[in-house]
């Protein structure tokens, strides 16, 4: 069976990515998915006013872990009524992921395809289902909709550098992290910036909807700019009109890797741990896609994956964490 195509993007998007060394452009026939509509947010609505509307919900306070993976069933013999076998009737695995991401997730121009780390273990999902890792429709969405698009139904699962927070899992349920990440700066060669505090009156661009956002305008005096995606920013950046993009480490090495005339800097700002997002309630796909990932771990096809991606890449290499279960 030949690749899936993209069969559903965000047209919000721009279609053309400058990066220097390399044009992401779309590739075979792409047809615009719809947008949620406002109020679907990446993140959970803000709190009603007391007394006013709806009853504010509880706060959150803590990310918990993980549901225990239960026995993986043989391809093509998903469990009747399961979250899986509907996966299974329809005929392919839906996978939102980025296409902007270089070694994460990202279109070779040379052939079309999506590759990628990120590209890898959405396959091991449709191949764990389906036998066959080509029967999978990705949707590439922007980084602000990886939690919507899963919560009102338009994919099955993200796997798209998406961080565990105890926000998002009010919105969607995850699988236990298969990748860590640590947040840096990426910035010109010959900037002089090479922490976070030399930005001081100047502005540094991330991701809309991402966790960097919030750890950005904790820097008394940096100005903090929020787009679709982080090609947006590199943009940005080669344009002069911001000094720095900051994202996690596994994205900017990708980005620099292409560019030349920019170098990751600077210590690190947080750490991020990337799981599989599913709608909500979900919890048999969870239990599945941990089983996937159990797999992958200890048949070494992760850390396979993990090396040819990002091992020319990134030195130290982002760990592929321990898993840990509530139940």
């Amino acid at each position: 069976m030949s690749r899936a195509t993209v069969s559903s993007v965000n047209v919000r998007r721009p279609l053309l990515y400058v990066i220097v060394g390399a044009v992401l452009a779309l590739a075979g026939s792409l047809v615009p998915a719809s947008r949620p509509a406002a109020g679907g947010a990446a993140e959970p609505p803000a709190q009603a006013v007391p007394g006013v509307g709806a009853p504010s919900p509880a706060p959150c306070t803590e990310v918990e872990d993980s549901l225990r993976p239960g026995p993986l069933p043989p391809p093509g013999a998903m469990p009747v009524g399961s979250t899986m076998a509907a996966i299974a009737e329809r005929g392919r695995l839906r996978a939102a992921v980025d296409q902007g991401k270089y070694r994460v997730g990202f279109r070779n121009p040379a052939t079309g395809e999506l590759e990628g780390f990120d590209i890898d273990v959405a396959r091991a999902i449709a191949q764990a289902i389906f036998g066959d890792p080509d029967r999978i429709q990705f949707v590439v969405v922007d980084i602000a909709d990886r939690a919507s698009v899963v919560a009102s139904g338009q994919a099955d699962v993200t796997v798209n550098t998406f961080t565990v927070t105890c926000a998002r899992q009010q919105v969607v349920s995850f699988s236990a992290p298969y990748l860590t990440a640590t947040q840096r700066l990426l910035v010109p060669r010959g900037s002089g910036i090479r922490e976070i505090e030399d930005l001081a009156g100047r502005t540094v661009c991330t991701s809309a909807g991402s966790v960097t956002v919030d750890v950005l305008r904790r820097t008394d005096g940096v100005r903090v700019v929020a787009l679709p995606g982080i090609p947006d920013c590199v943009v940005e950046l080669q344009a002069g009109r911001v000094q720095a993009v900051s994202s996690d480490d596994v994205v900017l090495a990708g980005l620099a890797a292409q560019d030349p005339q920019t170098e990751v800097v600077g210590r690190a700002l947080d750490s991020a741990r990337y799981a599989v997002a599913v709608p909500k309630g979900a919890d048999d796909m969870v239990r599945f896609v941990n089983g996937v990932l159990e797999r992958a771990r200890a048949d070494g096809s992760l850390e396979a994956s993990r090396r040819a991606w990002l091992g020319e890449v990134l030195d130290p290499l982002p760990t592929i964490p321990p898993p840990a279960y509530r139940d």
